[in-house]
Parts: structure tokens; C-alpha cells; sequence
């Protein structure tokens, strides 16, 4: 074949192309705005539609591709609220491939901590290395009903074994008994077993076994035993995160403490109706949903 038959069959199948779409592209399009419903051009839109524009994307894809080709920054997602996530994965039947996916996606949005089951404390550990991503690990998960010197072995091992975050689970039977000395040393001695080794704790209270007092007094024993925050649910209780119970919390331990909402967060809204009463942490599974949702 010729150079310029070869030109006459691409020409001759580029017209066919386009009658079949609608006819000719109109020069918008080769300026990248073409994709746009008519009066919707997005201001500074020039050719790269496909990374920055979620609508523009979807006719791309009803038009017939089945991939595109784009940047990382494909989502611009709000790095200040994936700052507040502490991306979670605690189900028991996780696998180790589901947690380098927690791990990587962490990684790439950028989250405060991945909190996994004390086994998967090594893994992820190695898996966020040189990232800012810290690695968080519960103990006395999820009853709490453990012998305190357990609890403190727990703290200790996923310590030595990368953890930065110690989320405890407080004793509820004794705080429901009225045994608040015991709720107290328990957290106390876990709070000293975690910072010893440079880890922060935070103490879940389990706040759907407990009423409004009994979360007060749980939030007030946890500020005198030396807990960096209080946290409302292990996400395996009776009910997750409400905001009466964050706002309690946040008016419990004051402004000194941090407050972490989990259980069952799982879109954005949920997230600032936390945050705006008083969460400055979210435990949750569904933390690539709730950024991606940010997103411009």
C-alpha cells in the first residue's frame, strides 16, 4: 500500500468514525472543551478534562472508551479531612491482601493512621515505612473484658512491633458496676505501657452500653489516667458514633483531649456532623468513599 492510499483509508475510516458519533467534533472539543454540556464549560478546563472533571469522565466512558488514561491526581480530594481518618480494617476474617489494600490506599489518600488487629501490626509497619502514615492497633478488642496485665502485654508487643496508636477498649462491666478505680488503673497502666514506647492510647468507651453519665465518667477516668483521646465505639457494639455522644465526650474531657467517632461513618456527611461536634478524629472502613466525595 502507498503512503497516499494509506492517507485515503485513514480519512475514509475517520469520516466513518464520525458519522457514526454525530457528525464532525467541533473545535471546542479539540480544545478540550467539547465534553461539556452546552453552557457548562469549566473555567481553565484545557485539555486534561478527563483528570479533573468526574462529568466529563462519564461521557468519555458513555461514549464508548472502557479505560482512561489520567494522572494521580485524577481525584482532588481534601488532604485536611483524609488527615482526620484513621483508615480501618478489624473484621477477623481480613486477609493479609486486604490489608496491604487498606495500606496502600492509606498511602495514596494520605491518612492519619491504618488501625488493624495487633497480628497485622508487623505488616502494615512494614508496608507504610517511609510514609506519614502511622500505624494503629487495638487492644482488649472488642469486649474489654480482659485482665489488665493483658492488656498491657497487647499494648507492649504491637508497640515493639510498629504501632504509634494504642485504641484500648476500657473496661465497661466495671465502669457499669461502679468500679471506676479499676476502669481508672486499667487505663492508666495501658496509657504507660504505650507512651513508654512513644505510642499514643485512646480509650474506647463503648458509649452505646453506657448513659450520658456513665460516658462522662468513662471520658473523666480516661483523662486522669493519662489517655490521649476518648473514642466512642469499637464498631462491633450494639450502635456506632452518634453526635450527642461526641458532643458529650468533647464537653467531658475539654479541649486538652482528642475525640475519635467510629462506627458506622461511612459517608461525608457523617463525617462533618462528627467533626462539627467535636470529633478531631474517624475511625472508619469506608474512608476512600468519604474523600473521594471530596473531590473537586
Amino acid at each position: 500500500m502507498t503512503e497516499s492510499e494509506l492517507e485515503r483509508l485513514v480519512a475514509q475510516i475517520g469520516e466513518e468514525i464520525l458519522a457514526r458519533v454525530g457528525g464532525p467534533m467541533p473545535p471546542s472539543a479539540r480544545q478540550g472543551e467539547g465534553l461539556n454540556l452546552p453552557g457548562q464549560v469549566c473555567p481553565g478546563c484545557v485539555q486534561r478534562c478527563a483528570q479533573t472533571c468526574a462529568r466529563n469522565t462519564r461521557h468519555i466512558l458513555a461514549a464508548g472508551a472502557d479505560r482512561v488514561s489520567c494522572s494521580e491526581r485524577m481525584t482532588r480530594i481534601d488532604p485536611s479531612i483524609a488527615a482526620l481518618i484513621d483508615h480501618t480494617i478489624l473484621k477477623p476474617e481480613a486477609t493479609r491482601d486486604d490489608v496491604l489494600k487498606v495500606c496502600r490506599e492509606a498511602r495514596r489518600y494520605g491518612f492519619a493512621s491504618v488501625c488493624v488487629n495487633p497480628y497485622w501490626v508487623p505488616l502494615a509497619h512494614q508496608e507504610l515505612a517511609g510514609s506519614r502514615v502511622l500505624v494503629c492497633s487495638v487492644v482488649g478488642f472488642p469486649l474489654g473484658a480482659t485482665f489488665t496485665e493483658v492488656k498491657v502485654a497487647e499494648t507492649a508487643a504491637a508497640v515493639r512491633a510498629g504501632a504509634r496508636e494504642i485504641d484500648m477498649v476500657i473496661n465497661v462491666g466495671a465502669l457499669r458496676s461502679g468500679d471506676r478505680e479499676t476502669v481508672k488503673e486499667d487505663i492508666r497502666q495501658v496509657a504507660a505501657a504505650a507512651h513508654g514506647g512513644g505510642a499514643a492510647v485512646k480509650a474506647i468507651i463503648e458509649a452505646a452500653l453506657l448513659d450520658d453519665n456513665q460516658k462522662a465518667m468513662a471520658c473523666t477516668l480516661a483523662k486522669l489516667a493519662g489517655a490521649d483521646f476518648v473514642k466512642t465505639s469499637t464498631g462491633f457494639g450494639p450502635g456506632g458514633a452518634t453526635a450527642h455522644d461526641v458532643a458529650l465526650m468533647r464537653g467531658a474531657v475539654g479541649p486538652e483531649m482528642g475525640v475519635k467517632a467510629a462506627g458506622g461513618i461511612r459517608t461525608i456527611e457523617d463525617l462533618r456532623a462528627m467533626t462539627a461536634a467535636g470529633a478531631t478524629r474517624i475511625g472508619a472502613s469506608a474512608s476512600v468513599k468519604i474523600v473521594e466525595a471530596t473531590a473537586a
